[in-house]
């Protein structure tokens, strides 16, 4: 294959970049439609009405609490979706293979579907921020973004780090099942109990400790450090940690693709 010279083709590798991100700007209402209509009612519910009982935490109303844990699953899951989509989707139905014998390297290749998984992340985070500023705004207190080179790096380090993740999920699945799976039984979950709703200091001892082993909490945390310059999480640390993860999993990647490991028969 082409992609084993291990150079650079500029030309190819932004020609599968805008490919992939045209696949989901050109269907705006299964991309951006969904989450918008969910985290209204994530607001609605868990930020107005539950909030009116919940009160404030952290000092902070209590929708604004839940604001960047929401944004996360946003980023996060979209981020996935489109990664692991568009690689199981190509093996699917074969066209994957085109990309394999063109001159891109597999680094390349790996790139291209991370950068335009992870820009539709970044563009989904920044919506639902939005509907969460027009909310917050208009209900409580203008919505502060305390540290914003913190809030860019945290969401930028997560949606590469699940792209990454994604393209491994589209490698492993078997079948369209699997990649719900992914999605919606571990994912998911694994977000919701990573403090979204809820303040660590809530917890009892034995389940704080539990919840640190998510990866999810320092995630969410460092994205409420970039929104109301607290967490309850070291965020410097977590970024390092994060950071590292998202290169462990680009370099799988890249193996894999050289292998060819789920691309070839």
């Amino acid at each position: 294959m082409s992609g084993s010279t291990g150079r650079l083709d500029l030309t190819g590798f932004l020609t599968l970049t805008r490919r992939e991100i045209l696949r989901f700007l050109r269907r705006p209402t299964n991309t951006f439609a969904p989450p918008l209509i969910t985290n209204v009612l994530y607001f609605s519910v868990f930020g107005v009405i539950l909030g009116e009982r919940v009160g404030t935490i952290t000092g902070v109303p209590y929708i604004l609490f839940i604001l960047p844990g929401l944004v996360v699953l946003g980023a996060v899951s979209n981020s996935f979706e489109n990664a692991s989509f568009s690689i199981f989707h190509g093996r699917w139905n074969e066209y994957i293979h085109e990309v394999l014998t063109s001159p891109l390297s597999y680094g390349g290749m790996v790139w291209a579907y991370v950068l335009s998984a992870a820009t539709r992340g970044l563009l989904v985070g920044a919506l639902i921020a939005l509907l969460g500023w027009a909310i917050i705004s208009g209900l409580y207190q203008p919505v502060p973004v305390e540290e914003p080179l913190s809030l860019l790096a945290f969401l930028v380090v997560i949606t590469l780090l699940f792209a990454g993740l994604g393209v491994m999920g589209g490698l492993f699945a078997n079948d369209f099942d699997d990649l719900t799976v992914m999605n919606q039984f571990i994912l998911r979950p694994l977000v919701f109990f990573g403090a979204v709703f809820y303040s660590l200091d809530d917890l009892t001892p034995l389940l704080r400790d539990i919840s640190l082993l998510n990866p999810m909490v320092y995630m969410v945390n460092g994205v409420r450090y970039g929104f109301l310059g607290v967490a309850e999480v070291d965020p410097q640390r977590s970024l390092v940690v994060l950071s590292a993860m998202a290169a462990v999993v680009l370099l799988v990647d890249v193996f894999l693709f050289r292998r060819g490991y789920g691309l070839t028969d």
